[in-house]
């Protein structure tokens, strides 16, 4: 009897091209299962930790008090945040500003001016600028929260006891370790 015979198998019972397949299969299962990975996110490879602001708007929010919404979010001190449906924890509220509502009026001088705006149903309507801080990873494209990376016009989500509204990232600081003291 020959080890190989003329139709490629060995021992005339187990084909080469099957013993190769079930070496390929073998393989792949012990490189996804048994063999580590670099794991984690690649965020926090080389990354290191410092404090950031991140300035988000609010524009036309919808409440029944907005001056009673603005007053309970800056005494608030903090809230949780998601980062691309990631949440990432709790922030700090460093300020809350109130953004006005107007609109351009033409002037009978072909000149433009803006005034309030007096339609009724803006009175449940709120336009704010809101600076978070909190501690980010800092690599090579920029700052990253939780593994998200927070950029200008990344959208955050903002979510507390009593609301749940998105809005639009319009400023990133990179802060000294001393500054944020």
């Amino acid at each position: 009897m020959t080890i190989l015979d003329a139709k490629g198998r060995l021992f005339g019972k187990v084909s080469l091209l099957d013993i190769g397949a079930a070496l390929v299969i073998l393989m792949v299962v012990v490189g996804i299962f048994f063999v580590p990975g670099t794991g984690g996110s690649v965020a926090q490879v080389g990354g290191q930790t410092r404090p950031v602001e991140v300035d988000v708007m609010v524009r036309g929010l919808t409440v029944s008090d907005p001056q009673g919404f603005y007053e309970s979010l800056s005494t608030a001190g903090t809230t949780r945040i998601i980062i691309r449906n990631q949440p990432y924890g709790e922030v700090a509220i460093k300020s809350v500003q109130l953004l006005p509502r107007s609109t351009a009026v033409p002037q009978p001088d072909g000149s433009v001016i803006s005034l309030p705006d007096p339609r009724p149903e803006l009175q449940y309507t709120t336009d704010m600028l809101i600076t978070l801080t909190g501690d980010a990873q800092i690599t090579a494209n920029g700052p990253v929260l939780g593994n998200s990376a927070v950029k200008i016009g990344t959208q955050i989500q903002l979510e507390g006891q009593l609301y749940d509204f998105y809005t639009s990232t319009v400023g990133v600081r990179i802060l000294d370790q001393e500054s944020a003291s």
